[in-house]
């Protein structure tokens, strides 16, 4: 074990030790999309959490300064999307700022509530937000699951140490 001076002090840690420490965190990686005014938005997560069972929810962070947070703002349902292994290059280009994420070659379609929905995920679901919390210069997104489709074939997609991965047996 390391010491660490001055453990007893109250202070705030640097954001490059929070990102140091979560980059050694193995993370399953979505794709959050909603509609918006211009055409649908969407974005890389590995954020994702399970928030109740009773009733079904679920909650994702989005950075106030993040391109579809405007649109995630005002939506009143987003779509979640698990990733699997065969899908880096669409994790990619959903984290990549100033992507064209919705076209070629990304396949999707207008799902229920008119909520993007992508093709070949490992599953997707449907849901209507119920609260943005404010988190420094985040949003905590909780969301009730109304449908979706856990069917999809595949393993998962992980972020691991600043990249994609895919489980290892």
């Amino acid at each position: 074990m390391t010491a660490t001076p001055d453990l007893g002090l109250p202070r705030v840690a640097s954001p490059d030790l929070l990102r140091s420490v979560f980059r050694r965190h193995a993370a399953g990686v979505a794709v959050i999309t909603a509609p918006g005014g211009t055409g649908p938005v969407g974005f890389t997560a590995t954020s994702l959490s399970s928030v109740s069972a009773e009733p079904p929810m679920l909650s994702f962070g989005i950075g106030t300064g993040a391109s579809s947070w405007p649109a995630v703002s005002r939506a009143e349902y987003v779509g979640v999307h698990i990733l699997g292994e065969h899908q880096q290059a669409l994790a990619a280009t959903f984290a990549r700022s100033g992507a064209d994420r919705f076209g070629a070659p990304t396949v999707w379609h207008e799902g229920p509530q008119g909520v993007p929905v992508l093709d070949d995920v490992l599953a997707w679901l449907v849901c209507r937000v119920v609260a943005r919390v404010p988190a420094g210069d985040h949003r905590i997104v909780l969301a009730e699951v109304l449908l979706g489709d856990p069917a999809g074939p595949g393993r998962p997609l992980l972020y691991h140490q600043g990249r994609f991965t895919a489980l290892r047996d």
